[in-house]
């Protein structure tokens, strides 16, 4: 890792501890530590790390926060933090400056689309825009008869429906009814909704594996305070086993997400070799949330499926993450349709390379 990422990962995790721990999020019921944990984000550029300098942003590298992405899913930050990273970024491609203020990205869903109507107007419905309830702007991915175009939107010129993700957070739907957007520009060449969902999957991917390894330190650190028959539980074998499979699904998700992130840093575009690594990222951190969480939960017995308990903050959210920006039956289907298509013997080859 290089030092830049040292020290953007270090300033996130910092303000994290300080101001994001489970426990004191799980205590406070009236949700007053996410202001100062929003504002001391935004104080640091983190929220805008993808974003040049004369754009407004921090300027950071792509690997600078996907590693911040990891280390947020560590701390299962319940901010919109990655969708407004993503929004800085789909802006950027554009040359859309990024406004203040919490942002997510439009559409959510492979499945939803946006039109640009012949005035220049916006229509679409996207439903489980993760924090639509919270942004002040969307950044959005729209098409026209003459091609896909960035837009930047007025969140109070949308009707927004509130809704909840399994994780507790929002997940909304967002109505676009012919509105004008505060900037539209065409999108560069190669940048279409697909591109998006990839991007946007690799980003739940990475905190869908620094979730699972809190989980993974949880559980641990649980089994060896809990004693049962006059001995720590850690010292039982199915125990053992079990943490041992939590483990290798923590590994399996963390190598898939961070093989996925790096291909999408050193790439020019969003070609068959990035599409094949996102892909398949989003797919293992699914399965592996899944079964990660089943397992911590198991470890834990009743007391992890307490509310007083942190454990359902990680297990809960990585699940929720599933199914944005694709869920892992979506990605697996799309997967086959390109191997089928294309074939092993082609596109074997493109990923080795890397």
């Amino acid at each position: 890792m290089a030092e830049s990422d040292n020290i953007v990962v270090e300033t996130a995790e910092k303000i994290f501890a300080d101001l994001a721990d489970p426990q004191t999020i799980n205590n406070d019921k009236k949700g007053s530590w996410q202001a100062p944990l929003w504002r001391a984000l935004s104080e640091a550029g983190l929220p805008l790390s993808w974003v040049p300098d004369d754009l407004g942003g921090s300027g950071a590298s792509l690997a600078d926060g996907f590693a911040l992405l990891n280390a947020a899913g560590r701390f299962a930050v319940a901010v919109p933090l990655a969708e407004t990273m993503l929004a800085g970024w789909l802006l950027a491609q554009a040359r859309i400056a990024s406004p203040e203020g919490e942002m997510t990205v439009l559409p959510a869903s492979p499945r939803d689309r946006i039109t640009v109507d012949a005035d220049g107007a916006l229509s679409g419905r996207c439903r489980g825009v993760p924090f639509a309830k919270a942004a002040k702007h969307f950044a959005l991915l729209a098409h026209a008869r003459d091609g896909v175009s960035i837009a930047l939107v007025d969140a109070s010129k949308a009707r927004t429906e509130s809704g909840l993700n399994v994780g507790y957070d929002h997940s909304d739907t967002v109505t676009l009814d012919k509105v004008q957007p505060v900037t539209i520009k065409a999108a560069p060449k190669g940048l279409d909704q697909t591109a998006m969902m990839l991007m946007g999957g690799v980003a739940r991917s990475l905190q869908i594996a620094g979730a699972l390894e809190s989980m993974l330190d949880i559980s641990v650190r649980y089994s060896n305070e809990r004693v049962a028959f006059e001995k720590k539980i850690s010292k039982f074998q199915a125990v053992q086993h079990n943490l041992a499979r939590l483990a290798g699904e923590s590994a399996a998700a963390l190598a898939a997400a961070t093989s996925a992130a790096d291909a999408i840093a050193n790439a020019k575009s969003f070609d068959d070799a990035v599409y094949l690594e996102a892909a398949a990222a989003k797919i293992r951190c699914a399965e592996a949330a899944e079964k990660g969480g089943g397992i911590a939960h198991q470890v834990h017995g009743a007391i992890g499926f307490t509310i007083e308990h942190i454990l359902h903050r990680y297990s809960l959210r990585a699940l929720a993450w599933r199914d944005d920006f694709g869920s892992e039956s979506y990605w697996a289907v799309e997967l086959g349709k390109l191997v089928a298509s294309r074939g092993a013997d082609e596109l074997w080859p493109l990923v080795a390379s890397r």
